[in-house]
């Protein structure tokens, strides 16, 4: 299912308590986890020195399954049968921390799957071996950074393939794990992750961060100093997205199944990265997915509302035709809709607006109209109206929106 975007939340903490007030969907009392189950597993990649052990928690809530990863044995007898049945309030009031992120997880993939109406940019993995599609999906990762060779990178959750990536992007980094130990390339890897956030210009971190604790500081920190900070998330893949604009920049999310249960093609779902705008809530608010220079929003009058495409294309709607809505697809930088009020009718060669409409359709609240080059818009008048100007990197580059007036 999906629900309306509601006002995002600003810690996990506070998701937490949103959902519980019911601002993602149904109340959590009305829905139960009627599977929880348990995947461990050992690997150690072909032509790798060292290897590592995984035991995951996952809670199935209708379709959706949520998954907390834990240390290998950490869960006690009983714990898995207990969450069997049990309603996702009761879970999120559970003692053991890696069942409340399970049952969070759970709750949001069933209320704000990874789609492209959620913000989800699909990435496919490849079909073949533990390390290639290890590897394949570092590269996901890491290139949700916008960061220049020389930048140094704080690596929370130490994985040899992100390194590797990293590396091969001329990038430091400092590795950091509560195991401890070495790297591939035997660098000692650090155990206080918060000891080294002043010395670094970014953050990766894994999803596992939800499950011992950690992560909030390193959000805080984050937003604090306006440091990118982009998640791997097998834990908590639905949870993470939901942070962005509070500290996180960026998320590659991973659902159950994961890429290291078989050799088959799979995929993964990117949020967030270089070239998007985030916003929440409200008249004029934008959103940002679908890669560099795409929108997607939702929200009130004035906001635009929709998903996918590539390069400075918006495609969306915004309601039936109601105030500030845009009901449009189209092709590259293009955008094509109807409307109502302070709706936006348009058509266009590639990265050119033009609009004519009813009431409000220039200058009216939500209104926009443009000429230009690629990807650029123009507008004038009430809230939650976007002005850009001329052709190439008017702004940001192709595709790119400048905010103008009225609440954002």
């Amino acid at each position: 299912m999906n629900v309306p975007a509601p006002v995002p939340a600003v810690s996990c903490p506070d998701l937490e308590q949103r959902v519980l007030a019911g601002a993602y969907g149904p109340d959590p009392r009305t829905l139960r986890a009627d599977v929880a189950f348990t995947t461990a597993q050992a690997v150690r990649h072909e032509g790798r020195r060292g290897g590592y052990r995984n035991e995951v928690l996952s809670l199935r809530v209708g379709a959706a399954v949520g998954s907390c990863a834990v240390e290998p044995g950490a869960l006690p007898a009983g714990a898995v049968e207990e969450c069997a049945g049990t309603d996702v309030a009761t879970l999120l009031d559970h003692p053991l921390r890696a069942v409340r992120v399970a049952a969070l997880d759970a709750y949001l993939m069933h209320t704000t799957p990874h789609t492209p109406a959620n913000g989800a940019r699909p990435w496919a993995l490849p079909a073949g071996d533990s390390l290639r599609k290890s590897r394949a999906r570092a590269r996901a990762v890491v290139s949700l950074l916008d960061a220049r060779p020389g930048q140094r990178v704080l690596v929370v959750g130490v994985v040899n393939s992100l390194l590797e990536a990293l590396r091969e992007r001329g990038l430091a980094y400092v590795p950091c794990d509560l195991k401890g130990g070495v790297t591939e390339w035997g660098e000692p890897v650090c155990t206080d992750a918060h000891a080294e956030l002043e010395d670094c210009d970014a953050l990766l971190v894994s999803g596992m961060t939800l499950g011992n604790g950690t992560f909030e500081p390193l959000r805080e920190h984050a937003r604090r100093h306006g440091k990118q900070l982009v998640a791997f998330a097998q834990t908590g893949s639905a949870i993470l997205p939901r942070l962005i604009g509070a500290g996180v920049s960026a998320v590659c999310a991973e659902p159950y199944p994961f890429f290291w249960l078989d050799g088959g093609p799979g995929v993964v779902h990117r949020y967030g990265g270089p070239g998007t705008l985030h916003g929440s809530g409200g008249p004029g608010v934008l959103r940002a997915s679908d890669g560099p220079d795409v929108l997607w929003a939702s929200g009130g009058p004035g906001v635009v509302q929709g998903s996918s495409g590539g390069p400075g294309v918006v495609r969306g709607s915004g309601g039936p035709g109601g105030l500030g809505g845009i009901d449009a697809s189209g092709g590259l930088g293009s955008l094509q809709g109807s409307g109502g009020s302070g709706a936006v009718q348009a058509s266009g060669g590639p990265g050119v607006l033009r609009a004519s409409g009813g009431p409000g359709a220039s200058g009216g609240t939500g209104s926009l109209h443009a000429s230009g080059g690629p990807g650029a818009v123009q507008g004038s008048g009430g809230p939650g109206v976007l002005r850009a100007s001329g052709g190439p990197d008017a702004s940001r580059g192709p595709g790119s929106l400048r905010p103008s007036g009225g609440p954002r």
